[in-house]
């Protein structure tokens, strides 16, 4: 039987209101079968999470201390929701067993798993009352290993098992049963990996990702205002805008659906009708279907350290020399231009944070430079599309575009598929540059088709 997995965000879960919208998204198509809920997130600017109410109960209850002020609002947030979509669900016991347990886990000093993972348990139970169908819970289905990491051989063959005799059914996000059988969680943000667990054991034909925007962006509207939605992503696009800074899926979110070849729909709860952003693998159909970029994302807070030193490419091991250096601080990096004698290292400044000059003396030694720069207030921005791969003049419009705009480039760095060009800039420079690079590439004529 087709099926779909809709999971749905805070935001979109917030109130009554917004619950009544995913009840009627979810109606609405017969194929969505399973819904993985967050727990109520913000109503507006000055409302405070659910789940960071239940960090707060825990780390008060951990001192030993009364946690009412924090578990009250938990409370009252649920069973005014309750009430407004008018339903006769009986909160008191679930929400008294979990009081308890709250106060029991942090007077024997266990972590803060099972009370951050009440939010969605109690949500999940509202919403299966509210759509009539079961509800199955996580600790029941998703496993993890000694490790902390997922075991995927038994979590899919217990959700196929499972789920595979259900018509429909609502699966909280965010935890699952750790190896000593309680309760622990994914990190912040982790019911997007639940609902990607989720629909990879069921062979979903889509995942669907509700929020409350409409999908993903070409770039940051804090900086350009009315940035255009992206229309269809690649997994290898994706990945490029996640860690060059876009405020994406969770970063783990991807990977049990593109396994699986699953398409990823992100989509607006408050305004379903419009198409959102589809995520494919390389060889999708839709995936043929490009535009000349992608997407512009980028970060803020690097250091270059650039070594001179005549002869380098003919010193045997001189970069791995450098490189045994960062690790013996246990400091990564982000880029690594070179040249015939030189070799810069792009670093964010909070690994270098204390440790610079150690780093500076510890490179002179091991590998003894004609010269070492190091150079700050660097911000990289990168320029990610599968279009751009094999098209003649991609490079000398972006930087055609920057030199218009008259921003100085401090480094360049080219992958060898070619989907992403990155540059370095000042701070100082780096919004400017983004509104250059979307200016050059994005006009009325490219804009997605959708919109």
């Amino acid at each position: 039987m087709p099926n779909k997995v809709a999971k749905f965000g805070g935001t979109s879960l917030a109130s009554a209101p917004q619950i009544r919208k995913m009840q009627a998204i979810v109606q609405a198509d017969t194929e969505r079968r399973f819904v993985v809920p967050s727990a109520p997130g913000k109503r507006d600017g000055k409302d405070t999470k659910i789940t960071d109410l239940l960090y707060l109960c825990h780390e008060l209850a951990s001192k030993g201390l009364q946690f009412d002020d924090a578990w009250t609002p938990v409370c009252e947030r649920f069973v005014q929701i309750a009430r407004e979509l008018g339903l006769k669900l009986d909160l008191m016991p679930m929400l008294l067993e979990a009081e308890a347990t709250i106060a029991e886990h942090g007077r024997l000093g266990l972590g803060a798993d099972y009370a951050a993972s009440r939010g969605e348990a109690i949500n999940g139970r509202i919403i299966a009352e509210l759509l009539g169908c079961a509800y199955v819970d996580p600790v029941e289905l998703i496993f993890f290993k000694e490790n902390g990491r997922l075991d995927e051989e038994k979590t899919y063959a217990t959700i196929t098992k499972r789920l595979g005799g259900l018509d429909r059914a609502v699966i909280p996000g965010f935890f699952g049963c750790g190896a000593d059988g309680n309760v622990k969680t994914f990190s912040r943000g982790g019911s997007d990996v639940t609902g990607s667990i989720i629909a990879r054991g069921v062979g979903a034909s889509v995942y669907e990702n509700w929020t409350d925007v409409h999908g993903l962006l070409i770039t940051d509207p804090r900086i350009v205002e009315g940035a255009y939605t992206i229309e269809t992503v690649t997994y290898r696009e994706l990945r490029e805008l996640s860690y060059s800074g876009a405020s994406v899926l969770h970063e783990e979110a991807v990977f049990p659906v593109r396994g699986a070849g699953i398409p990823v729909n992100i989509r607006n709860t408050n305004d379903p009708e419009h198409p959102g952003t589809m995520i494919v693998s390389g060889d999708h159909p839709r995936a043929k279907e490009c535009y000349e970029i992608t997407g512009i994302a980028g970060r803020k807070d690097f250091t270059i350290i650039q070594i001179e030193k005549s002869m380098m490419n003919a010193e045997i091991g001189f970069g791995k020399r450098v490189l045994e250096v960062l690790a013996n601080y246990n400091i990564s990096f982000e880029h690594m231009p070179s040249g015939i004698d030189t070799l810069s290292l792009v670093i964010g400044d909070r690994l270098l944070k204390g440790k610079l000059d150690d780093v500076v003396a510890s490179i002179r030694a091991a590998v003894k430079p004609d010269n070492i720069d190091v150079d700050s207030n660097l911000a990289l921005i990168a320029t990610v599309g599968r279009g751009m791969a094999h098209r003649p003049g991609t490079s000398a419009k972006l930087f055609g575009a920057l030199g218009m705009a008259g921003v100085n480039i401090r480094m360049i760095d080219q992958g060898s598929s070619e989907m992403n060009i990155i540059v370095g800039v000042d701070v100082g420079d780096f919004e400017k540059a983004v509104r250059a690079i979307y200016g050059a590439f994005v006009s009325e004529t490219s804009r997605p088709r959708s919109l």
